[in-house]
């Protein structure tokens, strides 16, 4: 009798580490397999999304005579690197996906001997791109005031970064120099250096 209870009893135990073994197995193949996937982390910028996205915008543009052959004609002013020797800018507000939004649109212009009565002149020749800020929907880049950025191309297509990235979304969001870099320094914590009573509320 002694002896049948002896061997239930071992074989419990046995069952018991056998099972404590196999635990400990799937636990460890676990973490072996978390440890060799991380997270893939979404790029700030240049991502589809953020392409597609910004294809959308620029129709919403030049429906509002933002940008295009019927884009709307300020008077232009001298400009600084980043942007264009000769600048223009205008802001209005436009809806993308059912989200309406300010938008600041900044036209660069370039080229030798270039003045401002030239850009007046033959803006055509002299536009070397557009660079936008969107204001996106509340949560979309909490930490930046939620602005979209956009560089396009005077035809609406997309420049990009010296490692081949698409400057559309949060560009250059983490980095030291940028979109979002430099106009986190403008006055008045809107991210804005120009704005003038031309632009909206928002």
């Amino acid at each position: 009798m002694k002896n049948t209870i002896l061997r239930k009893s071992t074989m419990v135990l046995l069952s018991g580490s056998v099972l404590l073994l196999a635990a400990c197995s799937s636990n460890v193949q676990h973490e072996s397999v978390m440890k060799s996937e991380p997270m893939k982390m979404e790029k700030p910028f240049g991502t589809a999304k953020a392409i597609a996205y910004s294809e959308k915008l620029w129709s919403q543009l030049e429906k509002a005579n933002l940008v295009g052959n019927n884009a709307i004609e300020t008077v232009p002013y001298k400009g600084m690197p980043p942007h264009g020797a000769i600048l223009e800018s205008v802001s209005s507000k436009v809806t993308v996906d059912g989200h309406e939004g300010t938008v600041y649109v900044k036209r660069n212009y370039g080229g030798a001997g270039i003045t401002r009565s030239k850009v007046a002149n033959d803006r055509k020749q002299y536009l070397k791109a557009v660079t936008v800020m969107f204001k996106r929907e509340m949560g979309y880049d909490s930490d930046n005031k939620d602005w979209y950025w956009v560089k396009y191309k005077a035809n609406g297509s997309l420049h990009s970064n010296p490692k081949g990235m698409k400057l559309a979304g949060r560009v250059a969001k983490g980095m030291n120099m940028g979109c979002i870099a430099c106009h986190r320094a403008a006055s008045g914590g809107d991210y804005l250096f120009n704005n003038t009573a031309t632009q909206l509320d928002y």
